[in-house]
C-alpha cells in the first residue's frame, strides 16, 4: 500500500505539472477570445475570432466539462422604440426607421448568427494542435496450476497492477511528441522470484517528425487559414444579404408612404364625387336636369367609395409589413401604435444624368458578392496546397528515449539461506531519473503511395473548382454590369416619368377647372365634368405611383452598386 501511495502521488504531481506548464497549443499562444456577445466569452481580447477553451486544471475547465448547464435561449424584447414616440405616435424618418430595422429585424439577427457559426469553425480548426492526456490502470489477479517444479509454487498466485499515462500534442510544424510514464507492481508466490513484489517504473519521450507530407507550419495551418477565409466569405455574404434586407425594408417605408398618398388622392376623389352628386341632386330637385342624368354622378360616387375602401385595406397591409420589418409587431405596446412618416415623396429635382461607367466601376469595387467570389478564389489556392500536400509520400523521422528502473523487496538466495533486502518504489524512481538503464531508438517510416487515385481526384477537383470560381467571377462581373445599366435606365426612366406625370396632373387640373366653368355657364354637361374629375384623380394617382417607383428604383440602384449601406450611414461592426 505504501508503494501504491508513492505511485499515485507521483502520477498526480506529473499530471499537474504537465497540465499547468508550458506546451500551450497554438490557439493559447495567440490568445483566444470570442466576441463579447458570444457564448463562452473569454477575458482576453487578442483574438476575438476564437472561443474560450480553458486548460486543465483551471476552475473554468471543470465548469465547462463537468458542470456546464444546458443553455437557455431567451428572446430579447424590441429596443429603441421609445426614442421615437411622441404624443402616443411613432414618428419615423427614413433614418430612424432604418435604426429600428437594424436593432429589431429578426431576419438580420438570423444572418448574424450564421456568421458566428462560421467563426466557430476557426476554433475547431485548431483542434489538431490541442494536447490530450491518457491514463490507464488495471488490476489482475491470476491463479494457475503449476505444471513444473520450476514455477516455484504448487499453485501459482500472481497480482499484476500496471498503470500508465501519457501527454500527447502535435505542434503546428507537424512535430508530434509524447511524454509518458509507466509503473507496475507484480506480486507472486513464486519462490524463485528475486523481487517480490516487483515494482517497475519507466519514463519515455518520443516524437514523430514528418519530412515530406504535412511538413511545416504553412501546410499544417492551412485548415485554420481556410476557416478564416470562409469567415471572410461569410461576412461578405452577410453584407450582400443585408443589402437585400435593407432595400426590402426601405421599400416597405415608401410603399406605406405611397399607400397614404394614394388614400389621400382617393379621398379627394370621393369628395369631388360627393360634391358633384350633391349638386346634381339639387339640380334634379329644381328640374334643371333629367332624372336620367343623376345615375352617372351616383355611379361615380359609388366607384369612389370602393376605391377609398380598397386603398384603406392596402394601406393596412403596408403598415403591417412596415411593423414586421422593424419588429413593432413583437410588442403589444407598439403593435397598434399610430405611425407618422416624416419623409415626403417629392418629385426629383436632380437633372444630372447617371455616369453609367462610373457606377459600374463602383459596383465592381463595392459589391460584397463579388468580393466573396474573389475570396473564394483565394481559398481555392489554399485547397490546392492541401491537395498537393496529400500527393506527397509520407516520410517521417521518429525517435524514442526510455529510462527504466526496478524496485521492491529483493530476495538473495544462497543455497537454503535467503536474505531479504527491503526496497520500494523510490528505488525504481531513483534508477529511472538516474538514467542508468536507457533505451534509445531512431527510425524512418515511409508510406509510399504506389497509386493514389483518391488524392489525384481530389487535386483534379481542386483545379476544376478554381477554374469554375474564376469563370463565376467573370459571369458575376457581367451580371453586375447588366444590373447597374438596367438600374440606371430605370432611374432615368422613372425620373422622366415623374416629370411627365406632374405635367399631366397640372393639365388635368386645368381641364377640370375649364369643364367646371363651362358647366357653370351652361355650355357643357355633367358627364364631361365627371370625366375630367376622373382624369384628374388618375393623373394624381399616376404621379404618386411614379414618384414612389422612382424612390424604389433609386434603392435598387444603390443596392446593385453596393452603395446602399454607406449611403444610409449603416456601419457593420
Amino acid at each position: 500500500m505504501k508503494s501504491h501511495r508513492h505511485l499515485l502521488a507521483l502520477a498526480l504531481a506529473l499530471l499537474v505539472c504537465q497540465s499547468s506548464f508550458a506546451w500551450q497549443s497554438p490557439a493559447a499562444a495567440i490568445g483566444v477570445i470570442p466576441a463579447p456577445q458570444r457564448a463562452f466569452a473569454h477575458t482576453n481580447t487578442k483574438d476575438p475570432e476564437l472561443l474560450d477553451a480553458p486548460f486543465f486544471p483551471k476552475q473554468n475547465w471543470f465548469k465547462r466539462h463537468l458542470a456546464e448547464p444546458m443553455p437557455s435561449v431567451e428572446m430579447r424584447g424590441v429596443s429603441k422604440f421609445d426614442d421615437f414616440v411622441a404624443e402616443g405616435k411613432l414618428e419615423l424618418s427614413l433614418r430612424s426607421y432604418l435604426q429600428l430595422v437594424l436593432a429589431n429585424n429578426v431576419d438580420i439577427d438570423i444572418q448574424r448568427l450564421n456568421i458566428e457559426i462560421t467563426r466557430n469553425s476557426i476554433t475547431r480548426a485548431y483542434a489538431p494542435f490541442d494536447p490530450f492526456f491518457t491514463g490507464n490502470f488495471t488490476s489482475t489477479r491470476t491463479k494457475t496450476q503449476s505444471t513444473s517444479q520450476l514455477e516455484g509454487a504448487n499453485t501459482l498466485n500472481q497480482l499484476s497492477q500496471p498503470m500508465n499515462f501519457a501527454y500527447v500534442q502535435t505542434l503546428d510544424n507537424g512535430l508530434q511528441y509524447t511524454a509518458g510514464f509507466t509503473a507496475s507492481k507484480i506480486s507472486t508466490n513464486n519462490s524463485f522470484s528475486f523481487f517480490n513484489p516487483a515494482l517497475n517504473a519507466q519514463m519515455s519521450a518520443s516524437f514523430v517528425m514528418p519530412l515530406l507530407r504535412n511538413r511545416g507550419r504553412e501546410v499544417n495551418r492551412l485548415p485554420i487559414t481556410i476557416a478564416r477565409s470562409r469567415l471572410k466569405i461569410s461576412n461578405e455574404n452577410f453584407l450582400n444579404t443585408l443589402l437585400t434586407l435593407i432595400s426590402n425594408a426601405e421599400n416597405a417605408y415608401w410603399d406605406l408612404l405611397g399607400g397614404r398618398e394614394t388614400l389621400r388622392v382617393q379621398e379627394k376623389a370621393l369628395e369631388l364625387s360627393a360634391e358633384a352628386l350633391k349638386r346634381s341632386k339639387k339640380e334634379l330637385e329644381l328640374g334643371a336636369i333629367s332624372p336620367l342624368d343623376i345615375y352617372q354622378p351616383e355611379a361615380n360616387y359609388a366607384s369612389s367609395e370602393i376605391q377609398v375602401l380598397q386603398a384603406r385595406y392596402r394601406l393596412q397591409q403596408f403598415e403591417d409589413s412596415l411593423r414586421r420589418q422593424m419588429g413593432a409587431d413583437l410588442d403589444v405596446k407598439y403593435r397598434n401604435m399610430p405611425i407618422v412618416l416624416t419623409e415626403t415623396p417629392l418629385p426629383p429635382n436632380d437633372d444630372k444624368e447617371i455616369d453609367r461607367e462610373a457606377a459600374v466601376s463602383k459596383a465592381v469595387r463595392l459589391r460584397p458578392d463579388l468580393r466573396a467570389t474573389l475570396e473564394r478564389i483565394s481559398q481555392d489556392d489554399l485547397v490546392l496546397k492541401q491537395s498537393s500536400n496529400a500527393l506527397r509520400p509520407d516520410l517521417g523521422l521518429r525517435g524514442t528515449y526510455t529510462s527504466t528502473g526496478r524496485g521492491g523487496d529483493f530476495f538473495s538466495r544462497n543455497g537454503s539461506d535467503v536474505t531479504v533486502v527491503r526496497g520500494g518504489f523510490p528505488d525504481a524512481l531513483d534508477q529511472v531519473f538516474g538514467f542508468n538503464f536507457p533505451i534509445y531508438q531512431f527510425g524512418l517510416t515511409l508510406r509510399l503511395p504506389i497509386r493514389d487515385r483518391a488524392a489525384a481526384a481530389n487535386y483534379a477537383d481542386a483545379v476544376l473548382v478554381k477554374r469554375q470560381d474564376t469563370l463565376s467571377r467573370r459571369s458575376l462581373e457581367q451580371t453586375i454590369r447588366q444590373q447597374v445599366l438596367n438600374a440606371a435606365s430605370q432611374v432615368e426612366s422613372s425620373k422622366a416619368s415623374v416629370k411627365l406625370a406632374a405635367v399631366a396632373r397640372d393639365l388635368a387640373q386645368k381641364q377640370l377647372d375649364a369643364e367646371q366653368k363651362k358647366y357653370d355657364l351652361g355650355t357643357s354637361v355633367i358627364f364631361f365634368v365627371l370625366d375630367a374629375q376622373t382624369r384628374l384623380v388618375n393623373a394624381e394617382a399616376q404621379l404618386v405611383n411614379t414618384t414612389i417607383q422612382y424612390r424604389r428604383n433609386q434603392i435598387t440602384m444603390l443596392r446593385v452598386t453596393g452603395d446602399l449601406l454607406e449611403d444610409r450611414g449603416i456601419q457593420i461592426q
